[in-house]
């Protein structure tokens, strides 16, 4: 749909009399009935003669005199040629609107607030703009925008907000924009931007939030962006920048997000980036950073979450890191950080998830982490910690993931981590455990995985855990196990290579148990000679298997010669694009015809980015049949499609899918569901749309044994919490509150719509934290 602008059509006056209010009236009714050719939501219904039109949705009006300041048509799917007026205020976000922007746009200069966002305007960007010397706030995100920044767009000068990522913007970023010497906030995140940060950004003393996050920049990361006196946010992740951080950044001391991974960073981590207690995400994932972590960092009782793993950090943990009262997200993880587990006075019962995979930390687990209550995700694989497991643990009720492998942990296998309902995934193995199997194991209903291969346990092997139908991927192998395997119930799927290394282990496919073995559910082999009527019986039954086996044989030979002759596909129509194939030897296949395309056009549709997840979900399945957990994600793909309002591909650019544009928009945080939720759902209440979208992320999970059986996604859907305590369950999501996390937020916030950053959760419901 092409959107036309005819400027003159409304005549709003300015001043309050009989005339201005029938002349708006009018007006508005004539554009509801001329322009407007379709309203599939039947929203602009309620404009009628009953009701004074200054009541009408989407019509604001100044308080004294009813004067029309603003029309807001966001996320309506109108259709039709537009006719507006002279507004200030002037909202199309979240339509279907493509073609060029219209140059008319130029002609409206008294607009402070112009908001196009998330349409599919596929031109370059509208040098003509630069007429709008009033114009405040810029919203051009997540378009189909091209080519380089015009000079002209400085011109804008009382421009305070300009936000123009999610395009394809490319060139540099000019250096003539620091003549917007008013601007707060300047997103161009997400297009392909190259060059180096201009020296003349050091001109823009009122910036809050500078994103320039996935672009091609290289450079150094100026000292001058650290000494910028407002900066809140500062996301550059995605980028080439090179050199060490600015070491003055925070130093303002209202710094609140940071966000520098993906980059090739070196040096050390400046010490005041939590100077005033403002910081609250610290992300550097993925860089060259060395030295210790700033002890600062372990006092600063704002910060939500730290993210650092993957670079060269040494040296201890902050003690007080744990205690920290906000902190849901500690991921320290491929680092050569040594020293014990920091144990403070107390630790924050607000953590979601501590991953410390990968480095050199040693000394045994103090009892007090059994205070991490909310704990979802607890990865400690890869260290050198010792002693026993303490049995604390058991009351980490939230836990479903506990990663202990590569360890020296020894002594007995805590009978207590059965108390944490929840876990999905265990994994004790290269330890130093002994002792039995605790037989409680069982009760962890919806396990999907337990290793605990290459330790010292002995024992047999419990029979209950074949009760376990949620249990698909076992790993005993290289203990000292010993006794007969169970052979009933999850023990028919498991591999024989789950139990080697176990000398004293017997059953299927280990060999014969000894004499007096066999008082399990499956009796060992008897020894003796067969008696002359059951070896008849045998050489019958080969000899009818050799006969059966050579018709088989000569009748397929037959029809293959017979496809020879005639090798066409037979092609069913199942809709006007897929069609049904027979092979030659009689395999069914799908086919699927591309839509026609323009000559030396390059939109496929979202055909690539179907086959890549396609291929993607192919992978996913064990050795090539279809089962259970692969239909688990499917559903989830198709709640995911319920929850967002959009289709699985085609949406999100060329080899992205729905499921890897929702991780990338919530960190797979349940609170971030808000940023992804479809505006066009009615008020539901928050804690139940969590609860789904926690389902989701657990159904799409990427390893097949990391996903829910389908029983215990009904199981886990019925069991919606409620915060203790609080009223909080009963706060529902309204239009108003998805405003501000759905792509229209308000310019006056100091942070953007990007895919990390997340919002302090409440602390009745615990952070869900499902990233790996």
């Amino acid at each position: 749909m092409q959107l036309l602008l005819l400027p003159l059509l409304l005549h709003f006056h300015h001043h309050p009399t009989t005339a201005h209010t029938l002349s708006e009236y009018h007006s508005l009714l004539s554009f509801k009935s001329t322009s407007i050719t379709s309203d599939p939501t039947h929203f602009l219904s309620s404009w009628t003669s009953n009701t004074p039109y200054y009541t009408w949705p989407s019509i604001t009006c100044d308080s004294s005199n009813h004067h029309v300041t603003a029309v807001n048509l966001t996320s309506l799917s109108l259709s039709g040629t537009l006719h507006l007026p002279f507004l200030s205020t002037l909202s199309l976000a979240d339509n279907k609107f493509s073609g060029p922007v219209p140059p008319s746009l130029s002609s409206l200069t008294f607009l402070i607030h112009l908001n196009l966002s998330n349409n599919n305007f596929n031109s370059t960007f509208p040098s003509q703009l630069s007429n709008l010397e009033n114009l405040q706030v810029l919203d051009f995100y997540n378009n189909n925008m091209s080519g380089p920044l015009p000079v002209s767009i400085t011109n804008m000068t009382s421009s305070k907000h300009l936000h123009l990522g999610v395009n394809t913007l490319s060139g540099s970023l000019i250096s003539e924009l620091g003549n917007l010497k008013n601007l707060k906030s300047m997103d161009l995140s997400n297009n392909a931007l190259s060059g180096e940060v201009p020296a003349s950004f050091s001109l823009l003393k009122n910036l809050t939030l500078l994103n320039l996050f996935r672009n091609k920049l290289h450079g150094a990361i100026l000292e001058f962006i650290g000494e910028l006196p407002d900066l809140e946010v500062l996301q550059l992740w995605e980028n080439n920048f090179t050199g060490s951080i600015p070491w003055s950044l925070g130093q303002n001391g209202k710094l609140t997000l940071v966000d520098l991974s993906s980059n090739k960073l070196m040096g050390s981590l400046p010490p005041d980036l939590c100077f005033e207690h403002k910081l609250q995400t610290l992300i550097t994932l993925g860089s060259f950073l060395f030295g210790p972590i700033p002890d600062s960092i372990g006092k600063c009782e704002s910060l939500t979450r730290i993210r650092m793993g993957e670079n060269f950090l040494n040296g201890s943990i902050p003690k007080r890191l744990f205690g920290l009262p906000k902190l849901t997200q500690v991921e320290l993880q491929d680092n050569f950080l040594s020293g014990n587990f920091p144990e403070s006075g107390s630790m924050s019962p607000n953590h979601g998830q501590i991953t410390l995979s990968n480095n050199q930390l040693y000394g045994p687990l103090p009892p007090t982490i059994g205070n991490f209550t909310s704990m979802q995700k607890l990865l400690l694989d890869g260290n050198k910690f010792s002693g026993p497991i303490p049995p604390q643990i058991g009351r980490l009720h939230q836990l479903s993931k506990i990663d202990f492998s590569h360890n020296n942990f020894s002594g007995p296998i805590a009978k207590e981590i059965s108390h944490c309902k929840l876990l999905t995934f265990v994994d004790l193995s290269r330890n130093e455990l002994s002792g039995e199997i605790p037989n409680e194991i069982k009760n962890m209903r919806i396990l999907n995985y337990l290793n605990l291969s290459r330790n010292y346990l002995v024992g047999a092997i419990p029979g209950s855990i074949a009760s376990m139908q949620s249990l698909t991927s076992v790993d005993f192998s290289y203990n000292n196990l010993s006794g007969l395997v169970p052979g009933t119930g999850q023990f028919n799927y498991f591999s024989y290579t789950s139990f080697l290394g176990n000398p004293e282990l017997c059953g299927s496919y280990l060999g014969h148990c000894k004499e007096g073995v066999g008082n399990g559910p499956q009796q060992p082999h008897v020894k003796g000679p067969l008696s002359p009527s059951l070896k008849l019986l045998l050489v019958i039954g080969q000899l009818v298997c050799s006969v059966a086996f050579a018709v088989t044989a000569i009748l397929k030979a037959r029809s293959l010669k017979k496809a020879d002759g005639a090798r066409v596909w037979k092609l069913i129509t199942f809709q006007c694009i897929v069609y049904k194939g027979a092979m030659p030897n009689k395999d069914l296949v799908a086919v699927k015809r591309l839509p026609t395309m323009s000559r030396g056009s390059s939109h496929d549709h979202g055909f690539n980015a179907e086959i890549q997840t396609l291929g993607r979900i192919r992978h996913r399945l064990p050795l090539s049949k279809v089962d259970e957990k692969s239909d688990v994600y499917s559903f989830g793909v198709v709640l995911l499609e319920l929850v967002t309002g959009r289709k699985p591909v085609g949406e999100f650019g060329d080899g992205v899918d729905i499921v890897q544009w929702v991780r990338k928009m919530t960190d797979s945080n349940k609170e971030g569901v808000l940023k992804v939720l479809d505006p066009r759902l009615p008020s539901i209440p928050i804690e139940e749309v969590m609860h789904v979208f926690y389902v989701v992320m657990l159904c799409v999970e990427e390893q097949a044994v990391e996903r829910p059986t389908m029983r215990e996604v009904v199981q886990i859907l019925t069991e919606l919490p409620k915060p203790p305590g609080s009223k909080q369950g009963d706060l529902t999501i309204t239009k108003s509150s998805l405003t501000s996390s759905n792509g229209s937020e308000s310019p006056n916030t100091a942070s953007s719509k990007e895919p990390n950053d997340q919002e302090h959760p409440p602390k009745s419901a615990p952070p869900d934290l499902l990233s790996i």
